[in-house]
């Protein structure tokens, strides 16, 4: 049996096909033949590195033919480490099982115009390619390098798309209008060339993310009035689009937080520490959403009394700003120690409120709307039931400071304009502080992780 049919037999039988046209596509486009020569894989050694190995490796052939996304660039194309070794993962060729759920999502008619965004190493294009035409398939790459590998395998497998270089987040608006837009890698924000260049009627699916939650897939419907909305249908873990990675992608906790810093303040809290651990898929949407670039590391007391130091930084948009909330079971306001221009403490507590309000919604109950003048909104259960705060793409509604946040020049100022390939199934970080074995923290009640 071919690794085509065998991996279109694999998802068929466990329901993850169900349009016979995707599933002809897929055993009419070998996988295999648009995985590069080097490819990287998780280093064994536990270190987080990501080490390249040739095709032809053990590992990288059950990584083929299983469902499983695999590397295909890092560090931007120039790994940082020795040996050829990358850390953060920055394109690949994605997960079969969400390329297949993303390419259903789309809903296509035979003669349907398709824009893809992030090209990648060319394997989505040609099963879109296999399924619409060639005619019909529009495909934007920001990374020559990567673009160009993907045209060589392209071409020799017999598909002459229309291939774009250039910034995915822009579209091909000489291409336009398009009755399908799919991104191959995650918004933060949607771009509103992306609606922009959707017919009315048309379809946007993308990979959605706020930093600190998981990836969702996002469908929108765009409507007449040039607005789109929908509603997040799964999981999608995709790398984000480089200019809205976040301001710092990796680092532990102590690269954020210094409380010998000038300008530390006491104080004490009403908001729960504990609140920005739950893990409720809902609420990590929300408050990734309402306290945009938030991160968290906690650490438990070693005596077994309950307590716990957590604290809570801005990761993502480089205000600066942190806070420690020492929780005890025994009290209903917490001590703080807090830096910057943002009160996170303050602003998780009305992101907690809101959530709350809307009946704790989780993920399947949320949906987002994007205005005909750029703002998005999220929302629980209908677009006529938002959450309180909305946000202009990036820049909050020519104000010289956020409503919400305080951030002088909006909650975006800090953004850095960098860019990533698709990368389906591997997630934008290789985890969140507050998930994995830290040290112990440098003051606060001697707790360890």
């Amino acid at each position: 049996m071919s690794q085509a049919a065998a991996l279109a037999r694999e998802l068929t039988s466990r329901g993850l096909i169900t349009d016979p046209a995707w599933h002809r596509a897929v055993l009419a486009v070998p996988r295999e033949r648009f995985v590069p020569q080097t490819v990287w894989m998780p280093s064994r050694d536990g270190s987080g590195w990501r080490e390249p190995l040739p095709k032809t490796h053990q590992r990288v052939g059950e990584a083929i033919d299983g469902d499983y996304a695999i590397v295909t660039q890092t560090d931007d194309g120039a790994p940082t480490g020795t040996d050829g070794r990358g850390w953060l993962a920055t394109s690949s060729i994605s997960q079969p099982s969400l390329v297949l759920a993303m390419l259903q999502a789309l809903d296509v008619c035979d003669s349907d115009r398709v824009l893809e965004i992030g090209t990648g190493t060319g394997w989505n294009t040609a099963l879109l390619c296999q399924r619409l035409t060639d005619a019909n398939v529009t495909s934007i790459e920001l990374d020559r390098e990567v673009a160009e590998a993907a045209r060589a395998v392209l071409e020799t497998q017999g598909y002459k798309p229309t291939l774009v270089i250039g910034d995915g987040a822009a579209g091909a608006a000489e291409h336009a209008p398009f009755d399908r837009v799919l991104a191959t890698v995650a918004a933060h924000e949607v771009p509103p060339a992306w609606v922009e260049q959707t017919r009315p009627g048309g379809v946007i699916v993308t990979p959605w993310c706020t930093w600190f939650s998981p990836g969702v897939l996002l469908r929108l419907v765009v409507a007449e009035d040039g607005s789109a909305s929908g509603r997040f249908v799964g999981p999608a873990p995709f790398m984000m689009l480089r200019a809205q990675r976040s301001a710092s992608p990796l680092g532990d906790w102590q690269d954020f937080v210094d409380e010998d810093a000038p300008g530390v303040e006491e104080g004490r809290t009403a908001t729960n520490p504990r609140w920005i651990a739950h893990r409720d898929d809902g609420w990590r949407l929300v408050v990734g959403h309402l306290v945009p670039g938030v991160d968290f590391a906690s650490f438990e007391a070693s005596d077994n009394s309950g307590e716990a130091s957590v604290y809570v930084y801005d990761r993502g948009t480089a205000s600066g700003s942190w806070a420690l909330g020492e929780y005890s079971p025994e009290e209903t306001t917490w001590e703080t120690k807090v830096r910057g221009p943002r009160d996170l403490w303050a602003e998780i507590g009305r992101a907690w409120e809101a959530w709350q309000a809307a009946g704790r919604p989780g993920r399947e109950r949320l949906g987002l709307s994007v205005t005909a003048d750029g703002r998005q909104v999220l929302w629980a259960d209908t677009p006529a039931t938002p959450f309180g705060r909305q946000r202009r793409h990036l820049r909050c509604a020519g104000t010289p400071a956020c409503s919400y946040t305080g951030v002088p020049g909006g909650w975006c100022a800090g953004l850095v304009a960098r860019h990533t390939s698709t990368c389906g199934g591997v997630p934008a970080f290789r985890s969140w502080a507050g998930m994995r074995p830290a040290p112990a923290p440098r003051s606060g009640r001697g707790c360890s992780a």
